[in-house]
């Protein structure tokens, strides 16, 4: 049975359109069947989905792909890039290397919370974002600790590369099974980040009374009042690998371990 594709794109990058055409094309060669969807109104059951964009567009795209295990490759337009395989420059070889089955698929963890689903975060923060919010954590419903901070991100692996790191909290290898907990710009200097196991349920508290703001990998937003519930969930992102070095990603895209002084 043939397989079917996707291209799922970013409609909003400007030269997404072009590399669609040139996409479209080595597929054609390759005499492959394919499906085009704008990432904002995707209904594919396709067996492959190729993404185009930058890493949030990846972001959406694995979160809808994960309801049907549906492995995913991205294809950078953005500026980092970091969840992406391939340049438009790639093109033949990429499709030339899914064909033949030439790839690596990485089953990577996901969150979930109130019907919403993460691929790298959960962000808490209070609803008046210029101020610092108070919050409990309870992991398994024990307490931790207390917060009075910006926010408190609930990191996957996958992650703990993005606003997790930015935020002073560790890199986790993919393959961890492992959830990173940091308070963002905490008042206090005892406050650090805690890595837990996965299959731990974690609480955060509202202290505050009013509406507390929850952003899911940075684009789908929702609110609560008194607490919300974070656990991994039973659904995961097939993201495709055609390498498997993570530890050179670190270093060509974050310059992560470099020496400033070699040449």
């Amino acid at each position: 049975m043939n397989k079917k594709y996707s291209i799922c794109y970013n409609s909003s990058i400007d030269n997404a359109v072009q590399i669609i055409k040139k996409l479209s094309l080595v597929l054609e060669s390759y005499e492959l069947e394919y499906e085009i969807y704008d990432v904002d109104n995707i209904s594919s059951n396709a067996d492959f989905a190729f993404v185009i964009g930058g890493d949030g567009t990846i972001l959406k795209a694995a979160r809808y792909f994960a309801k049907s295990s549906t492995p995913v490759l991205g294809i950078n337009l953005g500026h980092l890039g970091f969840l992406s395989q391939a340049t438009d420059n790639e093109l033949d070889l990429v499709v030339k290397k899914v064909k033949n089955e030439q790839y690596i698929t990485q089953n990577r963890m996901m969150l979930e919370s109130d019907n919403y689903l993460a691929l790298n975060d959960f962000v808490v923060k209070g609803e008046e974002i210029s101020r610092a919010s108070s919050f409990s954590l309870e992991i398994n419903d024990e307490f931790v600790c207390d917060y009075f901070a910006d926010g408190v991100i609930i990191s996957t692996p996958t992650g703990s590369t993005a606003y997790g790191m930015a935020s002073g909290g560790p890199i986790l290898t993919p393959e961890l099974d492992a959830v990173a907990i940091i308070p963002i710009c905490p008042h206090t200097l005892n406050a650090r980040p805690i890595v837990i196991k996965s299959d731990s349920v974690i609480k955060i508290i509202s202290h505050n009374k009013q509406k507390n703001c929850v952003v899911a990998d940075g684009q789908n937003v929702f609110s609560f009042m008194d607490n919300i519930c974070i656990k991994k969930s039973d659904k995961v992102a097939k993201l495709v690998l055609l390498s498997n070095d993570f530890y050179s990603v670190l270093r060509d895209k974050l310059q992560w371990g470099i020496n400033p002084t070699k040449k």
